[in-house]
């Protein structure tokens, strides 16, 4: 039985704490991680208290000091971590009153771990979120230097994954670029969410204290402290958002990796990703599998795993605060680890890929995929849309009988279909000038692809 005397809540007990009780209880396991915004928590506590006379300077002094010299040992790996002091704060608490004594029992007045643990983990988070739109704001400018570099490259646009249009292989890259520039609006708005001050509501009711709020959150770079006490030590939107923001940034991603698969392989040869991104086969000498898109795409059950798990532990939870709060860091903290590893491997993997032209064009070629364009080009002789869609599948059925392109047809043969077709026509019917006819803002032509370059650059200057 673990010795009830150690625990500082202990005095209202007559006897220990069940050794099995003991570690279900304890979280020290996962949220030491949060030593650093803990210690930063109870610095400004500690100035707070001394700014309203409740500590003395001499005692907020040693206390300032011996935080500091806490996150030193916990920083070199000589700090010990007890279990049988429950979490992060118990510890540093404990260790503090060993260095200063009587003053260090003083750091509590004022707050509950309640608050104190949704004041670091709302400081966690944001430091995560800002580490994070460092490294999409990276992805996206690798995206960007792809989209440059092969901004004219033919390729074939699908639908239903069957050839449907011509594009460039700049604006498929640009597409990406949009997928991730409104998953970076989203993660903003979850650092909104998340720069609110719950120190200070104590352990729902606030304090008897005059606690200067205002003080600490200026001093901790919070917007505001929090208005309702009872809703701030038991709200988790914020982490809730984050793990929303995670989720659809890995809809995103996992298309983005089952491309890149598809895109390596033998059937596609697309591209080829630089060896150092990929693994091979203990069996079959030839493989060469392209592990991390895969992982990233595998990746995104866990974190829509971790979105469903902060739902459902919410969900039924009365006011205010419930120990089953203890159990959303985990899948908070796997989430800010698996989004920020999957995007760096991502920024840096995709600036190397090796585009394979001469494939892409070939591939593009196939599918009649000019098919629309030839639409369009009768729609412009005045034929009306329904009336050319009829004359263009029957085109296309001819072409596939004789085993010819679009724009391998002669001029005769096209105008058994039309009348209205002319020699004009072979300009729309070549893969380049298809290409060069979707001209419009956000089309797909090399000068709108390197408008939209420019534009991207100027907006990711502006995000800042």
């Amino acid at each position: 039985m673990s010795n009830k005397g150690t625990k500082l809540w202990g005095g209202r007990f007559t006897e220990a704490t069940d050794e099995f009780v003991e570690q279900f209880n304890a979280s020290v396991g996962f949220d030491k991680r949060l030593f650093k915004h803990d210690i930063q928590g109870s610095r400004v506590h500690a100035e707070m208290l001394a700014h309203i006379n409740i500590l003395n300077s001499n005692d907020c002094s040693e206390i300032l000091k011996a935080l500091d010299a806490i996150e030193a040992e916990i920083e070199a790996g000589s700090f010990e971590w007890k279990t049988d002091l429950e979490d992060v704060h118990m510890n540093i608490e404990a260790r503090l009153t060993e260095l200063v004594g009587e003053a260090g029992k003083r750091i509590h007045t004022g707050r509950s771990r309640n608050d104190q643990v949704a004041t670091d983990v709302r400081l966690y988070l944001r430091d995560a979120i800002d580490e994070i739109d460092q490294r999409l704001e990276a992805l996206q400018q690798a995206i960007l230097s792809i989209a440059e570099q092969e901004s004219t490259t033919i390729m074939p646009g699908f639908t239903h994954l069957q050839v449907a249009q011509i594009i460039t292989f700049g604006h498929h890259m640009m597409a990406w670029f949009e997928m991730i520039s409104r998953d970076r609006v989203r993660l903003q708005q979850c650092r909104v969410s998340a720069n609110i001050m719950p120190l200070g509501s104590a352990a729902l009711a606030g304090s008897s204290f005059a606690l200067d709020r205002e003080f600490v959150a200026k001093k901790l770079k919070f917007a505001a402290p929090s208005h309702n006490s009872l809703d701030a030590v038991s709200d988790r939107d914020f982490a809730i958002e984050f793990c929303a923001f995670g989720a659809i940034l890995f809809a995103h991603m996992s298309r983005i990796a089952e491309e890149l698969v598809l895109w390596t392989s033998t059937q596609f040869n697309f591209i080829d990703l630089p060896d150092r991104f990929c693994t091979g086969s203990s069996i079959m000498p030839q493989k060469k599998n392209p592990d991390v898109p895969e992982l990233v795409r595998g990746k995104t059950a866990r974190v829509y795993a971790n979105l469903f798990a902060l739902l459902t532990l919410m969900k039924s939870q009365p006011l205010a605060y419930n120990k089953d709060n203890q159990e959303d860091k985990e899948p908070l903290f796997d989430t800010v680890d698996t989004v920020h590893d999957c995007v760096v491997a991502f920024a840096n993997m995709i600036p190397h890929i090796k585009v394979n032209r001469e494939v892409l064009m070939l591939a593009a070629q196939q599918g009649y995929a000019t098919a629309t364009d030839l639409a369009d080009y009768l729609v412009q002789k005045k034929v009306p849309f329904r009336d050319a869609h009829e004359v263009v599948g029957k085109t296309v059925k001819y072409a596939i009988e004789q085993n010819k392109k679009l724009d391998e047809l002669g001029l005769y043969e096209l105008q058994k279909f039309s009348p209205s077709i002319s020699e004009d026509v072979f300009k729309i019917l070549s893969v380049k000038g298809s290409v060069a006819s979707k001209n419009t803002y956000g089309g797909t032509a090399p000068e709108q692809v390197a408008a939209q370059i420019k534009l991207a650059k100027e907006r990711l200057s502006a995000f800042k």
